[in-house]
């Protein structure tokens, strides 16, 4: 198979490193030429312009720069070939820690900690045990199921939710329409890791967060979201937060990005930001999955973690 070129078209974010490192092994450009540029085996994208790939003959395979694969079904003129998440060790790691370290703040009471110490006060709470309290997964794929394996161990009780019902020992296991509500019945600290797709946008309002368990051993339901900003409304976090349907939030992504300095999610007491950097894309390590990817492909092999066009991930 001719190997052809490599388009790398990003935005966003400076994409000097990616060029570096994919054009140790490919031939790599960053606009075609001309809009059916027959030389463009492969694109390598994020939040590619609208159009851009629709008339490229022999584009074979879209590789994503993020997990995330919402930026590309944003342009419905996405030529038919397979689009492929990256999925790799450095990425994954870099949730987990993320879920880690938000539900043990949560579960330490690390925002009371904060308050006193502005206030300079010395007072040491009632401490809760991990047995005590339930942390449910929502998307329980991959960095679900990783972040899962990494908080067993600590005690916490765990419930995972997912579309198909993806199952993982020591974690009570829900699926679809009908085991959401009963799942977030379950659930103390809700851990939010779902794709953006048209059935999960806007999943996260205020009738959803109604559902948390709020009589629980931390005093009230708590909400982190370190999948995709479109999943929430900001509004509905915001009223959940002020009349006590939620205790807490730790939020790394937003509807709009960057979160406007006017959100009132920046002051809230109750709310943790961090600028969606729970796993950012390195491409010293992702760079070298995506071309081990195209390797494999020459040689005739399946591509891995190719999305569903159907389910949207």
């Amino acid at each position: 198979m001719d190997k052809g070129r490599v388009l790398l078209a990003v935005t966003g974010f400076h994409p000097q490193r990616w060029h570096e490192l994919l054009s140790a092994e490919r031939d790599v450009v960053t606009e075609p030429d001309g809009p059916a540029d027959p030389s463009i085996t492969y694109a390598v994208v994020w939040k590619q312009r609208p159009n851009l790939l629709s008339h490229l003959p022999n584009l074979k395979v879209i590789f994503s720069i993020g997990a995330g694969v919402d930026h590309i079904f944003a342009d419905p003129t996405i030529p038919d070939v397979p689009i492929v998440k990256v999925v790799a060790d450095n990425l994954t790691r870099h949730m987990t820690e993320y879920v880690v370290w938000r539900v043990l703040d949560h579960h330490r009471q690390g925002a009371l900690y904060r308050a006193q110490k502005a206030r300079k006060i010395w007072h040491d709470p009632p401490q809760r045990t991990a047995e005590d309290v339930a942390v449910g997964i929502m998307g329980f794929g991959s960095l679900g199921r990783a972040a899962a394996a990494a908080l067993l161990p600590l005690g916490f009780r765990l419930n995972g939710w997912s579309r198909s019902g993806h199952g993982m020992e020591g974690v009570t296991s829900f699926a679809g329409e009908e085991g959401l509500v009963p799942f977030l019945n379950a659930t103390d600290i809700l851990v939010v890791l779902l794709p953006l797709t048209p059935a999960t946008r806007g999943i996260l309002n205020y009738g959803l967060l109604k559902q948390l368990r709020r009589r629980n051993a931390l005093g009230g339901a708590v909400l982190i979201n370190a999948g995709r900003g479109r999943l929430q409304k900001d509004a509905d976090i915001v009223r959940a937060l002020d009349d006590g349907t939620l205790k807490e939030a730790s939020l790394d992504v937003f509807e709009v990005e960057p979160l406007p300095r006017t959100s009132p999610l920046w002051s809230h007491p109750k709310v943790f930001v961090t600028p969606h950097a729970a796993a950012t894309s390195d491409p010293n390590h992702l760079v070298p999955v995506m071309l081990r990817q195209m390797e494999a492909f020459e040689r005739g092999e399946k591509l891995d973690h190719v999305v569903s066009r159907e389910a949207g991930y």
